[in-house]
């Protein structure tokens, strides 16, 4: 059963346990597939849509979510910005989590980050390229044919063997991510992100592709020198969106589904 209200998404039962963050900031919608198929292995799953517009509206809002919708505590999988939201939100509101899942997160320093573009662009054609940097998400929800165009340019640079499955509608709110995504990547540059890693109290899992353009060690090397029981496992012939990988998606599920049980 899939339960549809304002500003969320449930799977299974309507009081969840699992919570299925996506990235962005203000990318609603991505990570569908994986909630929607954690629904359908009989797991309780709640696919929150972010709306504030600041790091700490986004932490707050997670909070009455959860609080309004879950029975804590619960399992919180973050993707992309979401495992950033993931250990902004465990960091903060301990009582409330008891694991915390880290798929496919940017590096917790800046040192780690300069590499990101660099390795987008070598995967790119020039045309390719240059098209991306044509497309501007200049309105505050952006086009739906900018919006997918732009994920599916990023997906060529991110994916290492994509499989058939048809891309979920994102809808991308550029007055959220404008708001959010530079608040957040300060946090990063002045080490206020990495530094709240410490306070972290629940298990920590981080599943990375090697694929990834972002560097797995970007994420392993902070992580486990705040949290030396953390666990990083890195996903052979793997992007940024494991669930989409033919060689990875069926590791990756079971990583969850082992997670979460």
């Amino acid at each position: 059963m899939t339960k549809i209200g304002q500003g969320f998404r449930q799977y299974g039962e309507t009081t969840s346990r699992v919570v299925m963050l996506h990235g962005g900031p203000g990318g609603a919608g991505e990570v569908e597939p994986v909630a929607q198929e954690l629904g359908k292995r009989g797991h309780a799953v709640l696919e929150p849509f972010q709306t504030g517009r600041s790091v700490n509206a986004q932490i707050e809002e997670l909070k009455s979510q959860i609080e309004a919708l879950c029975s804590p505590p619960v399992i919180v999988i973050g993707w992309s910005w979401g495992a950033w939201l993931g250990c902004l939100f465990a960091a903060r509101h301990n009582a409330l989590i008891q694991k915390l899942i880290l798929v496919g997160s940017g590096p917790f320093e800046e040192r780690f980050a300069s590499s990101i573009r660099t390795t987008k662009n070598s995967r790119l054609t020039d045309e390719q390229k240059a098209e991306l940097s044509k497309i501007t998400l200049s309105t505050q929800e952006g086009s739906a044919s900018e919006v997918a165009r732009f994920i599916e340019l990023n997906d060529v640079a991110d994916t290492h063997s994509r499989d058939t499955s048809p891309l979920p509608f994102v809808e991308f709110d550029q007055a959220i991510h404008g708001a959010v995504w530079p608040e957040a990547n300060e946090m990063r540059k002045n080490g206020s992100l990495v530094g709240v890693l410490s306070a972290i109290q629940c298990p920590v899992l981080a599943i990375h592709g090697d694929y990834d353009s972002r560097p797995s060690e970007g994420v392993r090397i902070p992580l486990q020198a705040s949290l030396p029981e953390a666990q990083f496992i890195e996903l052979q012939r793997c992007g940024h969106k494991p669930w989409q990988e033919i060689h990875a998606k069926s590791d990756f599920f079971r990583l969850l589904e082992s997670a979460v049980n």
